[in-house]
């Protein structure tokens, strides 16, 4: 029977077309072969990526590739606080690998994708190619037991809806002009110690195996990660301290193109909120978080009625769906191991009360990679020696993420549709 090497499938679907008795199906991300499959081998030579065989073979032996040898800096995670982190590092002169997962930077997309202007000025100028609207203005509807609270409005300052597809790439290519390597499709399994030092990373590629040694790691690798538990951190999100989200792109919507909305309602999102991020005329992102540990249902489900009972919704058609969970915790407490950096996501550095993270994530990225070239250049990269990084993530963005935490703690989601709680709400998401 033909078999699929998952490490190397790119999901093409190719090999569906050629074969003869209906025995390849494609997901939507994987590849699978039924019993049906008569091993005629007529999809191995179609597969453009040679991922299919006719019969199993031995793993191959781990060998250079092009990613082998040593890096001053392995980047795990193309996200922007990854590619940001594997930018900076590049132009200050060290050599960088930057690894991706998956095989397309940017995709899927699992954010609402706003961002406010002047703190995004601070990394790149803004670019039409990956803005998708402007935004001057927000609303707040705060609702309990069924009833409307209050309507917040507010206008002042701008802010973007991005299209992080092509954001996240551009942040990559910007990297890579700058001198970084940039593998995607390329899966970090482990890493490398050398006398409980991490010196590097195991990776798959192209369905081989690779020992990359490094000066240091820096794990980008968002609210799934692995590898900073791998370097001995505590990266364990408890339930009450995620927000299982659900979000459509909406298409053939009746709502303002400048105007963000939130819904505050423990009947609509428990724990959470509901928005609409415009992504120009006629068009938003839909979505809704609820805290994990509590609601009946799905945020899937949640975000289906929430959809159903807006009017200025429920004549659109969804043209993408994500899902994903967002970290609403205090960041890590330990940032830093000896040749290791945890950012972004991964280090959950995200807003507490609103859930954003694009431009804490590249502020963080920037810390490590600036602290790493110091480090590098006095040869000392253990834990201490690394502790600028931590340090300087307090003082700029860990402070802010510890106050919106007391604030979620201090309003339990009963209690968040009143006004002093909305007007919190409504400073902190103008920072998004």
């Amino acid at each position: 029977m033909v078999t699929v090497d998952a490490s190397r499938c790119s999901y093409c679907g190719g090999c569906v077309s050629i074969c003869p008795v209906d025995a390849i199906h494609l997901a939507e991300t994987r590849l699978r072969i039924s019993e049906a499959c008569i091993e005629c081998g007529l999809c191995v030579p179609a597969c453009p990526v040679g991922a299919l065989s006719e019969a199993q073979e031995a793993a191959p032996a781990p060998g250079a590739g092009r990613i082998g040898g040593r890096y001053d800096l392995i980047v795990v995670g193309a996200g922007p606080a990854g590619s940001t982190a594997a930018w900076t590092a590049a132009q200050l002169g060290l050599s960088v690998l930057l690894v991706e997962k998956r095989q397309e930077i940017g995709s899927p997309v699992r954010c609402a994708e706003g961002v406010a202007r002047e703190a995004l000025a601070e990394f790149l100028e803004p670019d039409p190619a990956w803005i998708s609207a402007r935004i001057d203005r927000a609303q707040i509807v705060a609702s309990a037991g069924g009833r409307v609270v209050q309507r917040w409005q507010g206008a002042g300052g701008l802010g973007y809806v991005l299209e992080r597809r092509v954001f996240d790439r551009a942040l990559a290519e910007q990297a890579a002009l700058a001198g970084a390597q940039v593998h995607p499709k390329t899966t970090v399994t482990g890493l490398l110690h050398e006398t409980g030092k991490v010196t590097g990373v195991l990776a798959e590629w192209q369905g081989q195996r690779h020992e990359v040694e490094a000066g240091i790691v820096i794990a980008a690798d968002g609210v799934e990660s692995r590898v900073g538990n791998w370097a001995g951190l505590d990266t364990q999100l408890p339930l009450e301290d995620t927000m299982t989200c659900a979000q459509y792109l909406l298409a053939g919507i009746d709502w303002d193109p400048a105007c963000l909305g939130f819904w505050i309602d423990d009947s609509i999102a428990p724990g959470g909120y509901a928005w609409i991020f415009p992504k120009g005329a006629g068009r938003a992102n839909v979505g809704l978080g609820i805290q994990a540990d509590l609601g009946d249902r799905t945020a899937l489900g949640y975000l289906d009625r929430f959809v159903e009972a807006e009017p200025s919704l429920s004549r659109g058609s969804p043209v993408t769906l994500v899902v994903g969970n967002a970290p609403v915790a205090l960041p890590c407490r330990r940032l830093v191991s000896d040749g290791l950096m945890l950012v972004g996501d991964a280090a959950r550095q995200v807003d507490p009360l609103t859930g954003g993270g694009i431009i804490n994530g590249m502020v963080a990225g920037r810390l490590a990679a600036q602290v790493a070239a110091d480090s590098l250049t006095v040869k000392d990269t253990s834990a201490q020696g690394l502790q600028a990084y931590p340090r300087e993530a307090e003082r700029i963005i860990g402070r802010q993420l510890a106050r919106s935490y007391r604030l979620r703690q201090r309003f339990p989601p009963h209690e968040r549709a009143s006004r002093q709680f909305v007007r919190l709400f409504a400073v902190a998401a103008a920072g998004k």
